[in-house]
């Protein structure tokens, strides 16, 4: 597997979606690094307007973009949005990696999701899975958004020889999630419900689907380490996917976050509501290779992915 040393040091480093959970933890990581962290907010540059975008990477010339927009969502917001997901993110994908093609952008590196893989590929998901088998119909939009941005950075490479990669996070849970009722994803969705039944005294919260389904969750800044460590160590047309190699039922999760948050009453599934995948656990060891590995115990993420919630204006204990 190919890999070089790349120097981040002094140079201009554009986070796009800085504002998200995933670009915010990007940018909290680039502060321990000597290097001038570029960003533009959605209100002066839309990423989904190509001559925007353009304008904006001729007049700054990034020398490095960790490309984290996205719109994103859970199961309900996937499955309602399906013309924005697709559009949107095939949209941004294609202007920023264009741009930073025409502008001399010395690497790039792509954020994917877990969801580009088949829904019932062989378990745990390597990364040349992709394209082997159908996908899960939820969230079918936005994955061939993902993989369209994905063979965009390696068509890129192979064409042009530019310096793209891509990289798979997991799910991913901390600071700065969007905890909408029901836009949300299912760590925000179950914190939120858990907190507000805990106020309200409920004797029990239902969480979605059958409990059964596993999934693996990663701590959004272990994920910026990860991601800042690849931009240094990693050159290679090859996904890596990010992840921390162990996964938990969606049971065993809402009890998880009913300690954290300390909801002591019961627990019931709503059979009527979508479970998606059966499993999604991400096979690391291309990111082991590397020399990188997940440091935050759940519990330990959840504690403070907790008080960030609390921090939340309108989410306060009473």
């Amino acid at each position: 597997m190919a890999s070089a040393p790349f120097e981040l040091k002094g140079k201009s480093v554009y986070v796009a979606g800085h504002r998200g959970m995933v670009g915010s933890a990007i940018a909290r990581r680039l502060a321990r690094e000597d290097v001038q962290l570029v960003t533009v907010d959605r209100r002066e540059v839309d990423l989904c307007n190509q001559a925007a975008v353009f304008d904006w990477f001729a007049k700054m010339r990034p020398q490095v973009i960790f490309l984290a927009a996205a719109k994103v969502g859970g199961i309900v917001a996937n499955d309602t949005l399906r013309a924005e997901f697709i559009y949107d993110n095939i949209a941004i994908a294609a202007n920023v990696i264009q741009a930073a093609h025409q502008n001399g952008a010395e690497k790039l590196m792509f954020l994917g999701s877990s969801c580009i893989y088949p829904k019932l590929a062989p378990q745990p998901l390597r990364e040349d899975s992709v394209l082997s088998g159908p996908l899960e119909p939820t969230n079918e939009p936005y994955a061939i958004a993902k993989i369209a941005g994905i063979k965009m950075a390696e068509a890129y490479r192979s064409q042009y020889g530019s310096d793209f990669i891509s990289v798979m996070p997991t799910n991913l849970y901390g600071r700065g999630d969007n905890y909408h009722p029901q836009l949300s994803h299912v760590v925000a969705a179950l914190i939120r419900r858990f907190h507000e039944a805990k106020v309200a005294g409920a004797k029990s919260v239902a969480v979605w689907g059958t409990g059964t389904p596993r999934r693996e969750f990663l701590y959004v800044d272990d994920m910026a380490d990860a991601c800042v460590h690849l931009m240094k160590t990693y050159s290679g047309p090859e996904l890596i996917n990010i992840g921390t190699g162990d996964d938990i039922t969606i049971a065993e999760f809402a009890r998880v976050v009913a300690e954290v948050v300390g909801y002591g009453g019961e627990i019931t599934f709503d059979t009527s509501r979508p479970d998606g995948t059966p499993r999604k656990l991400l096979d690391v060891s291309r990111l082991a290779s590397l020399g990188w590995r997940a440091r935050t115990w759940l519990v330990d993420g959840m504690r403070q992915t907790y008080q960030a919630f609390l921090a939340v204006s309108g989410h306060r204990t009473k």
